[in-house]
């Protein structure tokens, strides 16, 4: 019997699988199968194996850490032992990434983030950097070294030598049904995010109806397990569970969400961004025992530093400085507007759908390889439970092409009632 055979006839049976069978699962999917590597058909097994009979803490602990091992690793807290990275579920208007970055920086507390491109309804925090000419996102190690030794903030996507077992299991994923298994999401995020040796991690783990995992006891538990897995590996870690029961800020869409960055920045940030924003940047320097407070992330504002800083690290990441000086951020020219057909309360937004439907007009990716219209926007200036009267404006949609089938749909995204209420924006922390 074979290798692959034997392991996954072990996980059918329930029989815990120790690490060095998941090592040979992460070395199977670094190679193909001519080379000595796992067949698409053998990994494919494992993964439903592993989302139908789970893997306990110490599987999932192994399986993060023989994957993390299948490539580079960059420990950076060695030679800048305050440096801290965060991660995001994901979710709509959800510009946090951007602006923490450049802010927390400005305070003295060096930031990695290397991100990832949205699918779906999400945006990924990639995508939206891609609006900005110019700038430079695939980075390695060395990059982040000088980045981070200059501006104190470093962003882009990894290089292929980082993680390669969760690439091709991650393709896996999406064909197999077995995206939502724990185990296999957190061994996915932390392979890469302890790849680059941050000295701490933070989690910010959306729940809600655009969120991932809709349910909170569910996103409550993968904050959990993804605190848990990192101490266990030795590397500091906590999150906060935040609500995506509508969209975060104001803005969705590439080009606007980098808009309202630089509005963040400047002092004009949305009360709902900035409040999550400064949560989890105290969280971050705390968790690198640095004592910034709510009153220098907003005095790193206010004095502009935090947008100098801004304009500083894309300038080293090789973004136009004519356009720096001078931002572009025109939207898609067909202006449409959802008003409301009564009054009363803003009872509910699917914010899902909401996702979705911008990357049906051409403002995300909705498959693998898509590409993106940075232009295309919408603005959500409501908030659940404010008082709505007839003809208020619950959207605002910017399209490349007149659609009004599409607008129909998006009027259907969101519910005027007699009453509703906004729910908590920022609940548990986790560790």
């Amino acid at each position: 019997m074979t290798i692959p055979f034997r392991i996954l006839d072990r996980l059918r049976a329930g029989r815990p699988l120790d690490e060095e069978a998941l090592r040979r699962v992460a070395e199977g999917a670094t190679r193909e199968p001519e080379d000595g590597g796992w067949t698409d058909a053998e990994l494919a097994a494992f993964l439903m194996g592993v989302a139908v009979r789970g893997l306990d803490p110490a599987g999932t602990r192994a399986l993060t850490r023989a994957m993390l091992e299948s490539g580079e690793r960059w420990d950076l807290a060695a030679e800048l032992p305050t440096v801290v990275d965060k991660h995001s579920t994901g979710g709509v208007a959800d510009t946090v990434s951007l602006v923490l970055g450049p802010l927390l920086a400005a305070c003295g507390v060096p930031v990695v983030m290397l991100t990832g491109r949205g699918l779906g309804h999400t945006g990924g925090t990639t995508d939206k950097l891609e609006a900005v000419p110019g700038l430079r996102l695939e980075l390695g190690r060395d990059d982040c070294r000088r980045l981070l030794a200059a501006h104190a903030l470093a962003i882009g996507t990894s290089t292929p030598a980082i993680a390669p077992a969760d690439r091709r299991l991650y393709a896996l994923r999406d064909r197999t049904a077995t995206i939502r298994s724990l185990p296999l999401i957190t061994a996915s995020i932390l392979s890469k995010k302890l790849a680059t040796g941050a000295a701490a991690i933070v989690f910010d783990v959306k729940s809600g109806n655009g969120a991932f995992l809709r349910e909170p006891a569910a996103a409550r538990e993968l904050a959990r397990t993804l605190v848990a897995t990192s101490r266990s590996l030795g590397r500091p870690a906590s999150a906060l569970l935040t609500d995506m029961s509508q969209p975060l800020g104001e803005w969705a869409g590439h080009t606007a969400e980098v808009r309202a960055t630089l509005e963040a920045l400047a002092g004009e940030g949305h009360p709902a961004l900035m409040e999550v924003t400064f949560a989890l940047a105290e969280e971050m320097a705390a968790q690198v025992g640095q004592g910034v407070s709510r009153a220098d992330l907003e005095a790193a504002i206010s004095t502009g530093r935090a947008r100098a800083l801004f304009d500083e690290w894309a300038a080293a990441q090789g973004a136009d400085p004519a356009w720096l000086a001078r931002p572009d951020l025109r939207l898609a020219p067909v202006e449409r507007v959802v008003a409301s057909p009564r009054a009363g309360v803003l009872a509910r937004v699917d914010t899902r759908q909401l996702g979705l439907l911008l990357a049906e007009a051409g403002g995300g990716r909705l498959g693998p390889g898509g590409t993106i219209d940075h232009a295309v926007s919408l603005r959500y200036p409501r908030r659940l439970g404010d008082r709505i009267e007839r003809g208020d404006e619950l959207l605002r949609l910017y399209f490349r092409e007149d659609d009004d089938d599409l607008v129909g749909r998006f009027a259907a995204a969101l519910e005027v009632a007699d009453d509703g209420e906004a729910p908590e924006l920022i609940g548990e922390r986790i560790g």
